[in-house]
């Protein structure tokens, strides 16, 4: 991830949004350097350059500490594991440093609101990187049912499937460190839940628990008031088996047409209305690109899109322990 992000910065600059990549911190050598050829994980690295940036002119650190010392820093990417994150922000922010955070920020709603105390405290922009809300399709569904330009959406159904981690095994393994597939995959549709039908009153989850932690769960979300559609339900699980593709698709439907996002799909995006399927086109850039722009507009006192904050991540946080004690004890629960 932190590969990816050096590549969005980089993308962000030649498009007109001015930075510097000025240093990286991580324990090898070879990716202080720059090299790629063992950065992996469930980021596709192909057409990638085999360097992420010139040595001769970033900085390498090995510790964080020295990173976040150092005067020509201004804005600290945290792609690390999530048990670190909450140390190097609360670290950077106090050092004066502004904050792009990988998610989830933390794995108990406390640890993430003592990030937001600081952020707070010392007037710095700490942003969760809720790459989802950027993707320019989920975007795209997002707009379609706040302005309901297809009438009212009264279904609304996510689900996001992987293998087993097959990188960083002893941290994806351990629930403890990693919170299992509710905290770190299923995050993105919580959000995502929450981004587009606001505050959830009550959680229904079913779940498989791996080692630690839930692996795969579902959850039916119900909202008080009306106005709001009372069938939203996400699925996540990464105990697939290798060998199956990481899938991730949403069906919305409204009063005047289905929208159906399948990422394996080519169209990706389908409006269904009047007997026939209408492809959508969407913007190229990915997530990534979208959500590093709109902080370094933000951050240059520019116009961009909201940024997430850190109260919605202790609100997503606060929902995830909800579902987990659903699960856990077979009721309903009331957030």
């Amino acid at each position: 991830m932190g590969a990816t992000h050096v590549g969005a910065f980089k993308s962000a600059n030649e498009a007109g949004f001015g930075n510097d990549l000025v240093a990286v911190c991580d324990r090898k050598p070879s990716r202080r350097a720059g090299e790629l050829g063992d950065v992996g994980g469930n980021i596709d690295t192909a057409g990638r350059e085999s360097r992420a940036f010139d040595p001769a002119r970033v900085r390498g650190y090995e510790r964080p500490e020295d990173l976040i010392a150092d005067p020509n820093v201004d804005l600290v990417s945290v792609c690390t594991r999530t048990d670190s994150h909450v140390e190097l922000c609360i670290r950077a922010m106090e050092a004066g440093k502004h904050v792009i955070v990988e998610k989830p920020v933390a794995l108990t709603s406390a640890d993430v609101r003592r990030v937001a105390g600081v952020a707070r405290a010392t007037g710095r922009t700490c942003m969760p990187a809720m790459c989802l809300r950027f993707w320019p399709a989920w975007r795209w569904l997002r707009d379609a049912i706040v302005d309901r330009r297809f009438g009212a959406c009264h279904s609304a159904t996510f689900q996001r499937l992987a293998p087993t981690p097959g990188w960083s095994r002893g941290f994806f393994s351990d629930g403890a460190l990693s919170g299992g597939a509710l905290i770190d995959l299923h995050i993105h549709d919580a959000d995502f839940v929450r981004y587009c039908f606001g505050d959830v009153a009550s959680v229904s989850t079913i779940g498989r628990m791996g080692r630690g932690a839930l692996d795969h769960v579902t959850t039916l979300y119900r909202f008080a008031g009306g106005g709001v559609p009372q069938h939203v339900v996400a699925e996540g699980g990464w105990d697939h088996h290798v060998g199956f593709t990481y899938r991730m698709r949403s069906i919305a439907i409204f009063d005047e047409a289905t929208v159906e996002y399948d990422q394996l799909r080519t169209p990706q995006l389908l409006v269904c209305r009047n007997g026939k399927a209408e492809p959508v086109e969407t913007s190229p850039l990915t997530g990534y690109d979208l959500q590093t722009r709109a902080l370094l507009a933000a951050l240059s006192g520019k116009p961009h899109d909201p940024l997430p904050t850190l109260e919605e991540a202790v609100a997503v946080t606060e929902l995830l322990e909800a579902e987990r004690t659903s699960a856990a004890e077979g009721r309903v629960v009331h957030i």
